[in-house]
């Protein structure tokens, strides 16, 4: 274990995992868009070896696996025991082709060498140390190798976290302090220039970034797309700073805040604005 990443080794491996597993098929709704964005940037072909960085409950790893077929070869790895769990127990959805899960820290494990395909579906922006990271993972692949992800961008470039956060932090009367906009967590990467940078000192070349937007469907109703935000993002982190018993009076306030936003029928979808990252490692 990296003692850099030590605390968001713990939080995955702790409530957070455990929500994470319970609230699966809402969250892969939430993030399939995006994952098959970046699948369709990364192109796996039949028999290509590949490492899916972060891989949670295996979803983008068993399909990477389809793809690159029985000739291939793809490893999910993921600091989440709970997550990982899950992964191992949908393993057969891969249809035989080969596939391994492994519980490390990508910025710092054994990887395979003669690497294809690095890919992460919002799984790379939680390092100390990115640059390390990700010189780390480069020298897995093959020369001519590539690494493509998906991260997301700014907070105000994406309102199906930031709306309810407002929401709830007005009815909690919390003024955030000023955050450091490169601190690890899920918008560490929202900079374009520091995102390239941090490739480019890791070693890594033909950098390109591609801006990706997509409707979130956040909750059938105002009242489910609230009971989901405390759950997951943003919000459900301001729930355990201010405690449980303020639950009630966020849940109630961020619902408010989505009603006006809901489509006729109810549901709730907001944008999510993300990066779509590729790079190769040089010959």
């Amino acid at each position: 274990m990296s003692a850099g990443n030590s605390e968001q080794i713990a939080e995955w491996n702790g409530a957070l995992g455990e929500r994470w597993v319970a609230m699966r098929q809402e969250i892969d709704r939430f993030v399939v868009p995006f994952g098959d964005a970046a699948l369709k940037a990364a192109a796996p072909q039949p028999g290509e070896r590949v490492i899916d960085v972060g891989c949670g409950c295996g979803d983008t790893s068993i399909e990477i696996a389809r793809m690159v077929g029985a000739a291939g070869a793809v490893l999910g790895i993921d600091v989440s025991q709970p997550m990982l769990a899950v992964a191992r127990s949908r393993g057969a959805l891969a249809n035989g082709a080969p596939l391994d899960f492994r519980d490390g820290d990508a910025s710092e494990a054994a990887l395979p060498a003669n690497t294809d395909l690095l890919f992460s579906r919002f799984g790379v922006m939680f390092f100390s140390q990115p640059s390390p990271a990700f010189s780390h993972m480069r020298k897995s692949l093959r020369a001519g190798g590539r690494c493509v992800f998906a991260c997301w961008r700014t907070p105000r470039d994406n309102p199906w976290a930031m709306t309810p956060l407002s929401a709830a932090r007005a009815a909690m009367g919390v003024t955030p302090a000023p955050a450091d906009p490169n601190a690890p967590g899920p918008f560490a990467f929202a900079d374009e220039v520091r995102l390239r940078a941090i490739l480019s000192d890791a070693g890594f070349g033909a950098i390109d970034v591609q801006r990706f937007d997509a409707a979130i469907s956040i909750g059938a109703t105002p009242r489910s797309a609230a009971e989901n935000a405390v759950q997951i993002g943003p919000v459900s982190r301001l729930v355990r700073e201010v405690g449980a018993e303020h639950l009630p009076t966020i849940l109630d306030a961020v619902e408010r805040a989505l009603v006006p936003l809901a489509a006729p029928d109810g549901h709730v979808s907001l944008n999510g604005s993300t990066w779509i990252v590729s790079a190769t490692n040089p010959a």
